[in-house]
């Protein structure tokens, strides 16, 4: 086998809820996960030493050094090899995409070499394990309790980034209140998109608001897309500055990235199906 590909989804933070903070410093969350049909592309291939190229229409400003995640996760897995990372996503966009990129490079080097993953991925970032499953699942603790739930619907949805990074330890920063209420025990499994969509509507972001007081362009981009026609509701992603729109159809959701894009021409916009990914790696 010369190379083997694997796909880093974006990672979206349906419901994100910040329930506490340990002694180390490390938030605890409870959040409801899927993943979108949009993502980077990771290739490996065998060599005698290790080197990662980055390509891709957002591979401006995205660092090689020892500290990217994907030549962290080659590290933790001991295995030498030419990595390319083709980056689709922006980055510090709230949507996992250093986490999503090392999971696809762990999936990618055992799927060259035979060896198998390590368990102690948590190490190189919270939401490495929730991506390593590629599944829609709720994900809490500091990230390393993942259950994966199976009997969920496929959701349309358009993301959008206003092409400003947010660092993230900024957002956590700002938060003013660090122990609220997690999910409901019991999640909506087995039911259709509109019943999960109403249930959603009464959960939260709790970095929302910290990450609006760090860069108010957010809500205008909540706002512009609350107004799309079909949307159901609209929320940001994980740490920000990427928002979605949920909506009940694929044609909508293409209406309302069409009419997003027109308006706001520098921002990234795409249309996606959540928990509905490619099949790779």
């Amino acid at each position: 086998m010369t190379a083997v590909e694997a796909f880093a989804p974006a990672k979206v933070n349906l419901a994100l809820h910040v329930t506490g903070r340990r002694d180390d410093g490390y938030h605890l969350l409870d959040s409801l996960v899927m993943f979108a049909d949009v993502g980077d592309r990771i290739t490996v291939e065998r060599a005698t030493g290790t080197k990662l190229t980055i390509t891709g229409p957002m591979s401006d400003g995205v660092p090689a050094t020892d500290d990217n995640l994907v030549l962290r996760a080659a590290r933790l897995m001991g295995i030498d090899a030419n990595i390319q990372l083709e980056k689709v996503l922006p980055h510090a966009a709230g949507l996992g995409g250093g986490s999503s990129d090392a999971a696809a490079t762990l999936r990618a080097l055992a799927g060259l070499t035979g060896q198998p993953i390590p368990d102690n991925v948590v190490g190189l970032g919270a939401d490495v394990p929730v991506c390593l499953g590629n599944l829609a699942a709720r994900m809490r603790g500091i990230g390393e309790d993942v259950q994966t739930l199976h009997d969920m619907p496929a959701l349309y949805a358009v993301l959008v980034n206003p092409n400003i990074p947010l660092s993230t330890a900024d957002v956590f920063g700002r938060l003013q209140t660090r122990d609220n209420p997690g999910l409901p025990t019991a999640l909506p499994t087995g039911q259709d998109p509109t019943t999960l969509i109403e249930w959603l509507r009464e959960q939260r972001n709790d970095l929302e608001a910290p990450a609006i007081a760090a860069e108010p362009r957010i809500k205008q981009v909540l706002d512009a897309i609350s107004v799309t026609s079909g949307c159901r509701m609209a929320r940001m992603t994980g740490s920000g500055a990427t928002c979605f729109g949920l909506y009940l159809d694929g044609e909508n959701a293409g209406a309302a990235a069409g009419r997003l894009s027109e308006a706001y021409p520098s921002w990234w916009v795409k249309p996606v199906t959540l928990n509905n990914p490619p099949d790779l790696l």
